[in-house]
Order: structure tokens, then C-alpha cells, then sequence
């Protein structure tokens, strides 16, 4: 998947899917340059030594990357959300991690949340042909765990609502187990399974992200505040993990009350473009007898 499509008359917004798989090398070293342009404006001090910033080629090939840009092409947000394999019984369960945020100071404010944590999700979910899509989320930040809980179904942890389902459970347990590279954490760090909290988090990669208590953004609605008060030690650098689905219901709420109206037509007609290109393409290139499509061959070069 590579879209691209407006957000307002300032920002366009470009998904890459698994850019390290297809992208030539210079196109992923512009990519990867306008992450870093971004992460320089944010960052205080130091630097990322972790996935999209390591300049691994493989790091670049389990991504996928929404870039927010002005008109002018400069780059001011991204996010860039990880594609794990999850190894449960009896197959194994796709998860999209919500992955590494940063928005340029000046840009904050402006409302790009939805493209940033719902876009890419959602349009993967009308690929998939709607069926649901686990998401995850490793966060210290209350205005994210917030924005998660609301915008998904079936998230846990929340302050409010909500079961830990034994679903959570395995997937928290396989995703700890093999995937905490995915998101920076260290091999040393504790993981709570009654709270799904991460204790001490910040060893493995990650740790110009983290934050005290009075630098992490708040929500709107204190109980999330409360709840990361409570629940996380900022001394110490824990991270919540929150599981949960995109599916119909999260799909309503997230045109419902996440997107623009002004974004509506141009998300439908993008998520439009992607359905086509799952759904009627492939039905097109199966009946096309003249062209080679997979393992069946053109019918003119069937030997008889």
C-alpha cells in the first residue's frame, strides 16, 4: 500500500506499507531522513537507537509509515506503526502496534490525531475485508491511553469499562515474549499481567522518550490522568500495555468522531481505492487469459 491523499488545505498525508520491501534505496533514505528531520524537531536531547532510526533496511520491512507534510513537502509528523506476528494457537494473530509517534512543536494542537493512531488502521480493516484487526499500544503518555481507549473496542487496560479477556492475555504473554524490540523495551524490564503494566521500560532503545509525570500530555477527561497517576511510576519509567480491536463498532466511532468532516470524502473515496485494489483487481487478472497471474499461465503459451 502507498496512498496518499489531502488533510485539510495544509497537511497531505503518504501511507508506505513495508517500504524496506519494495522502496529503492534512495527513496527509503529520503523516507528515512524526513523521520529523523521530524524526531530532531522533537527530541530535546540525544537520539532514537531503535527501529526506524537504526537505518536497518530489515527495520524498514515490518512498517508501516503515515507522513503528515505541508503543502510544501516539509515534513511535520509521522507515525510508524509495526506489523507483528504473534505466536498464538492455532495460527498466528497479526497485530498492529501503534508504534512511535512524534509531531513537530509547531504542528502540536492541530488535530492530527486521527490521522496519526486511526488512518492506517482503518484502512487496513477495509482491505481485510472488515474483519477485525488487534492493535496494540505501549504508552506513559494519558492523552494517548485515552485517545486508544475511546477510539478502539474491547481495549484493556482502561480506567473505565472494559474485561481482560484471555486473548489480552496470550497476546500480552507472545508479544513480551518476542516482540519487545518492537516497541524499545528491554529484556530486563518486568511485566505486570494482572495491571499490564511495564516496569522500568526505558532500556532498551528508547530512552530520550521517556517522560516525568509533568512532561507527559493529559487528556481532556481526568479519569485517564488519574489512572496513569496511579498506576505507572514515572521515576522509574513504566509503560501501560493496551490491547484492542479496530472493527465495525471502533470503525463507527472512529468516522463518527474522529475525523474531520471536511477529511470524510476524501478518507471514503482512499479507502475506496484500497478496496478496489483487494477486491476487483485480482477478479480482473483471473479472468484475463492473455497474462500471467500467479502460478496460471497465459492460455497462449499452454503447450497442448
Amino acid at each position: 500500500m502507498d496512498v496518499s491523499l489531502r488533510s485539510g488545505r495544509d497537511y497531505v498525508v503518504r501511507i508506505v506499507e513495508r517500504p524496506g520491501l519494495w522502496m529503492k534505496p534512495e527513496a527509503l533514505q529520503a523516507l528515512a531522513d524526513a523521520l529523523r528531520q521530524i524526531a530532531t524537531q522533537t527530541l530535546e536531547a540525544g537520539s532514537l537507537t531503535y527501529g526506524v532510526f537504526s537505518g536497518d533496511k530489515a527495520s524498514m520491512e515490518t512498517v508501516i509509515i503515515t507522513l503528515v507534510s505541508r503543502q510544501d513537502g516539509t515534513p511535520v509528523a509521522f507515525n510508524a506503526l509495526a506489523v507483528m506476528d504473534v505466536d498464538t494457537a492455532p495460527h498466528a494473530t497479526e497485530v498492529l502496534h501503534l508504534g512511535l509517534v512524534m509531531v513537530a512543536p509547531e504542528e502540536r494542537s492541530k488535530n492530527l490525531s486521527w490521522v496519526l493512531y486511526g488512518l492506517t488502521c482503518f484502512l487496513i480493516f477495509v482491505r481485510r475485508q472488515f474483519r477485525p484487526i488487534w492493535i496494540s499500544n505501549v504508552t506513559q503518555v494519558p492523552a494517548v491511553v485515552g485517545m486508544v481507549s475511546e477510539m478502539f473496542s474491547d481495549v484493556w487496560p482502561r480506567p473505565a469499562g472494559g474485561r481482560r479477556t484471555l486473548n489480552h492475555l496470550l497476546l500480552a504473554r507472545e508479544i513480551m515474549a518476542d516482540h519487545r524490540h518492537v516497541f524499545g523495551v528491554g529484556n530486563d524490564a518486568d511485566f505486570d499481567e494482572t495491571r499490564f503494566v511495564i516496569t522500568d521500560a526505558y532500556t532498551g532503545g528508547s530512552n530520550d522518550l521517556k517522560k516525568s509525570w509533568d512532561q507527559a500530555p493529559k487528556h481532556r477527561d481526568d479519569r485517564y490522568n488519574a489512572y496513569c497517576a496511579d498506576m505507572l511510576d514515572y521515576d522509574r519509567g513504566d509503560d501501560v500495555l493496551q490491547l484492542g480491536q479496530m472493527d465495525l463498532a471502533a470503525m463507527r466511532t472512529y468516522l463518527a468522531r474522529e475525523v474531520p468532516k471536511s477529511a470524510l470524502l476524501g478518507l471514503v473515496v482512499t479507502g475506496g481505492l484500497v478496496a478496489l485494489r483487494r477486491l476487483i483487481l485480482p477478479a480482473i487478472y483471473w479472468a484475463d487469459s492473455t497474462r500471467q497471474f500467479s502460478i496460471l499461465r497465459p492460455a497462449k503459451d499452454q503447450k497442448p
